[in-house]
């Protein structure tokens, strides 16, 4: 389970090294991807097969799922990290998440994200007071 938040910075050649809690399980192979709120979602191979094969059951018949498959996938990158830990963030995805040299790592349960600092300061910011304020209907039984 990916958990906490961390601070990396990109280096030059568009690489971060990976937050030292997430190398066990990430050592293997992972999935980059673009995520939502213009973050990139970083899942490992196995959960990315497990979320491909939710996407893939919707019907090819709903534009919505077509659409988000289409974004969700075309801009996903298998990637490995190297002996120093780094893995390698494709341009694209990193003009997609608008990424400057300071990096903010989060653990999101089953993947982690990547932001831009700056991006995810302002996000944390404007959505800190609903979280305060979530209930039960939107999270059943959680409390």
């Amino acid at each position: 389970m990916f958990l906490g938040t961390y601070a990396p910075k990109l280096d030059d050649k568009g690489r971060v090294i990976l937050p030292a809690k997430f190398r066990d399980e990430l050592s293997g192979g992972l999935v980059i991807t673009r995520g939502q709120e213009r973050c990139l979602y970083v899942f490992t191979e196995r959960e990315f097969e497990n979320v491909h094969e939710k996407i893939r059951q919707a019907p090819v018949s709903n534009k919505q799922a077509r659409d988000f498959l289409r974004v969700f996938l075309s801009g996903a990158s298998q990637e490995r990290p190297d002996n120093q830990h780094r893995v390698t963030i494709p341009a694209t995805l990193r003009d997609y998440a608008n990424l400057g040299r300071d990096l903010t790592i989060i653990g999101a349960g089953s993947r982690a994200e990547i932001w831009d600092t700056e991006t995810w300061n302002a996000y944390y910011e404007s959505t800190e007071a609903a979280f305060s304020d979530t209930d039960e209907e939107v999270i059943p039984g959680l409390f």
